[in-house]
């Protein structure tokens, strides 16, 4: 494992820059439906399920390991994974900080903020002990 930042950044805009500075705060957001009341991931102004218009909400950042995969011919090597939240949306996220032999479908895991190159915040999920 390594404290080097992995990850590019991704674009930031108007609609993304509260998600950024609620992470460099160590908060996690997402978007809320007005109309139908649905979370989702990935934050976006209007609603995937009904097309209304979306709110800002902090996420708990705990969830379960619902999928994952391991790159070990990459170096470093990576485990990219869908984390179900506990507040129901699926995430396409990366694992970090654990060993990638002993993670299980179903595993708890939660939030760990990691730096891209340019130093903003992505989130990623570690296991839990329980």
């Amino acid at each position: 494992m390594t404290d080097t930042p992995l990850y590019t950044d991704p674009p930031e805009n108007t609609d993304s820059k509260p998600f950024y500075d609620a992470a460099s705060e160590g908060r996690f957001l997402t978007r809320k439906c007005r109309e139908c009341g649905e979370l989702h991931w990935y934050p976006r102004p209007h609603c995937p399920f009904c097309g209304g218009a979306t709110d800002w909400v902090e996420l708990s950042g705990e969830g379960t390991l619902y999928s994952y995969s391991v790159s070990r011919r990459a170096q470093p090597p990576y485990a990219i994974a869908y984390v179900t939240l506990a507040e129901g949306p699926v995430m396409l996220t990366n694992m970090v900080d654990c060993d990638f032999d002993k993670l299980a479908i179903g595993q708890p895991v939660r939030l760990a903020f990691k730096p891209t190159v340019a130093n903003r915040l992505v989130p990623c999920f570690t296991p839990t002990g329980g």
